[in-house]
């Protein structure tokens, strides 16, 4: 089975982006603020609106999309706690109603409320919602949720515990997801998102995190960001810090995905990185959706790269394709098991 880890829902009907607006003229104008009945959205016009991810899918050879709200339509740093808390779950509930109608192509991770300067505690009631209630394998954690600024306390802090908690309870990871940038020095795709994802780790690298929650579980996304191209700074610098091995230290417990947009980089990815760290996903209609002119190919058709990589075993290939995933997310393996397809 290929199992997409990565990927985002931005196909949305116009009516959510109609209600986004509403909702933030509602900030300056109560008069304006428009309630959850005014949506809309029908069954049909969901089902129309991810007719380009089922299309790709059965055209790269994908058999099922971990599905999440679009990244960067987050925007924790937009508005207020209770916009971010109302946003969250209209966004989340249509990821469970596409994962309702089309169980066999999309399961669902979820949004969290964050909001800069307030408590990730706050965030619990939604987590344990979209888990218990929607049947949720996972959420995407904003480390900045002040959009480029960086106001909040690094990963490792204890201001992150309580979310931690829950989510060790829940046996459920956490991708490490920003949305988009306010800061005009940081594009959102194309700076902001690798930044994040180098920062985490070196965050990670910095604490010791995990001997406080060894059973938490991180994705990295984009291929890690800026870490495997720097995989002996990493080592060096760990050594250095912690007087122990990157591996024991950080990669019992953080996972990379494979949105990384052409061979060279898969290839490198596949060779410094663990194959028991890496997870097959696309990003698929995300951040670089174009055709490449040197290939003649989608940017972001992942699994051609890792389709013309020779120095991959079939064991390999099993855990990047399916076994890692259904490790880092247990509650997919339960599902995929109930469903009649035991892992190898």
């Amino acid at each position: 089975m290929i199992i997409d880890i990565h990927c985002h829902y931005t196909t949305e009907p116009q009516a959510l982006h109609t209600f986004r607006d509403k909702q933030l003229a509602g900030l300056a104008d109560a008069a304006r603020r428009p309630a959850t009945t005014e949506l809309g959205i029908s069954d049909e016009m969901l089902l129309k609106s991810v007719e380009p991810q089922l299309k790709l899918q059965k055209e790269r050879g994908s058999d099922l999309t971990v599905f999440s709200p679009r990244a960067a339509g987050m925007a924790h740093h937009v508005g207020n706690e209770a916009v971010s808390r109302q946003w969250s779950r209209m966004s989340n509930d249509l990821i469970h109603r596409i994962c309702t109608l089309l169980p066999d192509n999309f399961v669902g991770v979820g949004q969290l409320p964050q909001f800069p300067g307030v408590s990730p505690t706050n965030c619990i009631p939604e987590l344990e919602r979209v888990v218990n209630e929607l049947g949720f394998i996972g959420v995407n954690l904003n480390p900045d949720p002040s959009g480029g600024y960086w106001t909040d306390p690094p990963l490792t802090d204890r201001y992150w515990y309580p979310i931690y908690e829950k989510l060790v309870e829940l046996d459920v990871p956490a991708m490490i997801h920003v949305s988009s940038s306010c800061n005009p020095a940081f594009h959102h795709t194309g700076a902001h998102y690798i930044n994040a994802d180098t920062t985490a780790f070196m965050q990670l690298i910095q604490g010791n995190l995990f001997a406080d929650f060894p059973a938490l579980r991180f994705i990295i996304p984009h291929g890690g960001g800026a870490v495997p191209f720097h995989w002996g700074r990493y080592r060096g610098m760990c050594l250095a810090m912690q007087k122990k091995n990157l591996l024991e230290h950080v990669m019992k417990n953080v996972f990379f995905d494979t949105c990384v947009y052409h061979k060279p980089g898969i290839a490198l990815l596949t060779d410094v990185v663990p194959v028991e760290n890496v997870m097959f996903a696309s990003e698929m209609l995300g951040a670089v959706p174009g055709i490449d002119p040197e290939t003649g190919h989608h940017f972001d058709d992942t699994k051609r790269y890792l389709d013309q990589l020779t120095g991959l075993s079939d064991d390999s290939r099993y855990k990047i394709f399916e076994g890692n995933a259904r490790r880092v997310y247990p509650r997919l393996d339960a599902l995929l098991t109930r469903r009649g397809f035991p892992a190898r």
